[in-house]
């Protein structure tokens, strides 16, 4: 399916409270023009331009310093948009890639000098690598320090936990999980991830709360998963906008909102500061 989605908002309201120094955008994607570079065809969505000029942008007004762009499916291994929008956004910028298991270590290097720090699978859209790879690959990356991201929904995270765990990288998960919350907390997927998280070889992104959420545009449902991943592990909890939110076809979430979430997830300040700055230095060697 190529289903044109949304596009994001050009006028995303600024956030309630200022960020702390070195707040850290976690997950976004740069998306140029179809004419200047072709998308994969056996993609799940076509996204509307979403440009580095538009993201800085957007960071500007949010108040975020540093950013992580990941490679959207829409491009399936051709990471040189990707690559080309780090270069761009400057020195607060690292990126995410997605390689085939066989890819040269001559090309991971580069990659890792280009500021790449992870390996994604994404298992919701078509257009990247599958769960095929994840042994061989997680192989590779280890002697780069790389870690492993993966879009996953709550019940196939279930049924990995015990590979997960065993890998010799780092993995980070994608939106929580993309745990649907009317299954509730006491959900296999949510209570795997848990398990993960305390294991402590697992970090969570506390973004895409807007997938989750069965109580649009504010989301209050998420607030519980969310506040049980923090206690859980602090330290493992990072955040982002998840920009320009591609996939979306029946609703596009405000940027400053979303920023505004966390306030409802942290029980403190130090809490916060440490998923927007500490914990993103700590991930991506900022």
């Amino acid at each position: 399916m190529t289903q044109a989605c949304l596009a994001h908002l050009q006028d995303p309201s600024p956030p309630k409270r200022p960020l702390p120094p070195g707040a850290t955008d976690c997950h976004s994607h740069v998306i140029v023009p179809e004419a200047d570079h072709p998308f994969v065809a056996n993609r799940s969505y076509t996204p509307p331009p979403a440009t580095l000029a538009q993201y800085k942008a957007l960071h500007a007004r949010l108040g975020i310093e540093r950013a992580v762009i990941v490679q959207p499916s829409v491009y399936g291994t051709d990471n040189s948009v990707t690559l080309e929008a780090i270069a761009g956004y400057g020195p607060g910028c690292r990126g995410i890639a997605v390689v085939d298991a066989d890819v040269s270590m001559q090309d991971l290097q580069a990659m890792n000098a280009a500021g790449i720090r992870g390996a994604r699978i994404n298992m919701l859209f078509s257009g990247g690598i599958g769960l095929d790879d994840l042994e061989p690959l997680a192989r590779r990356i280890a002697d780069l320090d790389w870690h492993f991201q993966l879009l996953i929904d709550g019940p196939t995270l279930a049924d990995l936990e015990a590979r997960l765990a065993n890998l010799p990288v780092p993995v980070v998960i994608d939106h929580m999980g993309h745990m649907q919350t009317h299954d509730g907390l006491d959900q296999p997927g949510f209570r795997a991830l848990r398990r993960l998280v305390v294991r402590g070889n697992t970090w969570v992104k506390l973004s895409g709360n807007y997938r989750m959420s069965s109580q649009r545009p504010r989301f209050e449902d998420v607030v519980p998963f969310a506040q049980a991943l923090i206690s859980d592990n602090s330290e493992h909890m990072v955040w982002g906008t998840d920009w320009p939110h591609p996939a979306m076809l029946d609703f596009m979430p405000d940027d400053g909102s979303l920023v505004d979430a966390l306030d409802a997830y942290v029980t403190s300040q130090d809490q916060k500061q440490r998923i927007l700055v500490d914990n993103p230095a700590t991930l991506y060697g900022f």
